[in-house]
This record gives structure tokens, sequence and C-alpha cells, in this order.
């Protein structure tokens, strides 16, 4: 599933579009204690406007994101086809279209039963209907030509207490305490997934894709226990495996250019592919070669590129995931934060023993804590002119009398 399909689904997933179709929601309430308290599953054109407009803004949130990052793509493995397993159980409540109740028990405890989850949470899933029309080789749709993508979303919502301080009750015309406290859905869910992903257009049932509203939060319980695939990297694990591979190889050789051209060449990648439909990837060979790019010697940058490999094991990282959108100085007590187009502007500098951070500032005025203050302009120390020793008085001559 690529960003250019992704954003397809994104664009049509709303009561508006005449291409999509939510046609029925289950959903259910597990407490503390992995226990299912409630279960329903309704036609959604039978829900009243107030409530299914909040499930589907919910489920929409599942699309949220970006790839790589909080949307991440698993192919089931072998075992998830048996009877029994992710992928049979996640195909049969697709097939039932969420309207068989044992199916989406099913569903409903394959997911309570292998997750880890710290509260108490909603589940709600939608089975949807959208219809891909095909296109030309101009990228002009046919409307003559179509098929019918149907797929579930799933999000996981915690649910929370909501403890209210004085009411006004309206029956008894009096200001006093709520006794009765309502249980409040998230409208972001923590997790989800779509299955199955929308791929060259079309279905692939081999695929699914995992929802993280924080991508630094993944719930691996979701992704190998209730999904049942081998979880990967998170984009901030991917990135800090890079960085601790450059400190380690490359420490002796880091500098502000270096480390700042790395990522200028890293954002020059993902600028190239900003219009391909498919992430853009990070081999062993262009590590090397950005690295070689960079200042690092051949010793090195050869050095990082055989860790590179053995790190990622044949499954490139995506570029975005290893680029830093701002450069951060930090030394005991100063932090510089430095905007992805100002690099250039600083320096680090060693004059008469001492380092230095340079800044070339374009306007002398510059903003401290909210005020704008001006950065004067170094005047030469005045220097006294040499002395004239024709100026200088005579001296008077010594006297040879003596005193008595």
């Amino acid at each position: 599933m690529n960003k250019k399909e992704l954003s397809e689904i994104r664009k049509n997933f709303s009561d508006t579009s005449d291409l999509f179709v939510l046609n029925q929601v289950a959903t259910a309430f597990v407490d503390s204690e992995k226990n299912i308290r409630c279960q329903t599953s309704r036609a959604y054109h039978n829900i009243a406007s107030e409530e299914s407009d909040c499930l589907m803004a919910t489920l929409k949130r599942v699309l949220a994101g970006t790839l790589g990052k909080g949307l991440l793509e698993y192919e089931f493995p072998k075992e998830a086809y048996e009877e029994g397993g992710s992928q049979a159980i996640l195909y049969e409540a697709l097939q039932s279209k969420l309207e068989d109740e044992t199916a989406v028990t099913t569903l409903m405890e394959q997911i309570v039963r292998n997750m880890d989850y710290v509260s108490t949470y909603a589940i709600l899933v939608g089975h949807c209907t959208y219809t891909v029309f095909q296109k030309s080789k101009s990228d002009e749709l046919d409307p003559y030509q179509s098929h019918d993508y149907r797929f579930l979303v799933a999000a996981i919502c915690p649910v929370e207490i909501r403890v209210d301080g004085l009411i006004y009750n309206e029956d008894d015309n009096a200001i006093e305490k709520k006794n009765v406290y309502d249980r409040i859905v998230a409208e972001i869910p923590t997790d989800g997934f779509v299955y199955p992903t929308f791929t060259g257009r079309g279905p692939d049932v081999n695929h699914v894709l995992y929802s993280a509203h924080k991508p630094k939060d993944v719930n691996i319980s979701i992704i190998e226990n209730v999904l049942g695939c081998p979880f990967n990297r998170t984009a901030q694990e991917q990135k800090e495996t890079f960085q601790s591979m450059m400190q380690e190889i490359v420490s002796d050789e880091l500098s502000y250019s270096v480390i700042t051209g790395v990522n200028e060449k890293l954002r020059d990648i993902a600028a190239e592919y900003a219009n391909e439909p498919d992430l853009p990837i990070v081999d062993d060979i262009h590590v090397r070669d950005i690295l070689l790019d960079s200042g690092v010697s051949q010793e090195r940058a050869e050095e990082m590129q055989m860790a590179y490999r053995k790190a990622t094991q044949d499954k490139p990282i995506t570029v975005n995931n290893l680029i830093d959108n701002k450069t951060t100085i930090s030394v005991d007590g100063i932090t510089v934060s430095i905007g992805k187009d100002a690099t250039d502007k600083v320096r680090t500098q060693c004059v008469d023993g001492r380092r230095y951070l340079l800044i070339d500032l374009d306007d002398p005025a510059v903003e401290i804590n909210g005020l704008t203050a001006r950065i004067a302009e170094l005047q030469p120390e005045p220097t006294e002119p040499e002395s004239d020793l024709t100026d200088l008085p005579e001296a008077e001559p010594e006297s040879d009398e003596t005193a008595v």
C-alpha cells in the first residue's frame, strides 16, 4: 500500500463520497478484567446521525498518520492462515460483513484475549465498501469499469471516567455534585488496523495495515498477538539504531559539518521521491555514498555500510525515518535549535585554544525571551598615539653644589 493509494482511501472515507459506504459497525466495551461487557453490530444507516458522525470520524482517524511511521504494513506468516489463525479470523469477519454474530464475537475475542492495554477501552469495527473505477493510461477514470474494495477498519479507543465538579440540576433547580459518572469513549483511537490493504488499487488479503496514534508508542501485542505478524522496529527505533551505529563507527570523524551533511543528503533523497507513490528507502550503498560525500573516510564509510547491512537484514529503512527536521546542539546549560534551512549559518571554530559555536546573523535584531534586542557592532578599542620624544620637557641640569 503506497502513499497514493492511502490518500485515495482517506479522501473518500466520508458520508459525502459517492464511492464510499460504511455498511456495518460492530462495537464492544471491555473492562479492566478483559471482560466484554457489551457487544453490538448494527447497520450504519440505522444509527442516529449524532452517533454515526462520531463513529465515522473515529474510524477515519485510523487512516491518519504517515506510512512507515504511524502506519505500518505487515505481511501475514503462513501460520496465520490456519484455522483459528489471525488472517483466517479477519477474513471470516470480512466475508460475514459483520452481520454474523459468531464471526463478530470471534474477532472481538481475538482482540481482547491477545491485546495488552492499560485501561478500559472500546472496540469499533466498520465494514466498508469503496467503489474503484479503473484508470486509463492517462490516469483518467473509466466510468464503465469498476470493482468493489471491501475492507474492515478497527479502532481501539480508551474509555475514561469523567468526574464532574458541581453541576446545575434542572429537575431540582439546584447546584449540586453529580453522583453518576460518565464513561467517555475517546474520539482519537490509540491503535487500529485496516484489513485487507489497498494495494494496486485492489484488496490484498495477505497484508494488514496497523495504525498507531503515537508512532513512538506502538502496541506490539496487537501486531504480534492480535494480527499474528512478526514485529518490525518502530520508526524511532530505526533512527536510534542508525544513530548508534554512527556514534560507534564514525565517532572519531563526526563533526558539525558531517552530521548536518548526512541529514541534508537524506533530505535530498526524500525530496527527489516526494511525488513517487512508494516510500524511498536507504540501503547500504546509499549509506556508504552519503558518508563519503559528507567527508567521512573510505574506511569508516565501508565499515558503516557493512554494519548497516547486517542491522537491517535486507530490510532497508525508509529514508523519512532517518531525517531530523531540525538540528539541535546541546552542551551543559545551553541548547541551540537550528531550522533545516539554516544549518549553513552555524559553524564551530577553535580560537586560541577555546572552542566556539558561531552563528551568522543577517539581521542585527534578535528575539530573546520574547523581546527584541539589537546586537551592537563591535567598535575597535582606541589606541594612544606613540609619544614623540621631541615633545618631552627638557630635564634640569644637576647642581654641583653640596647642600650644607
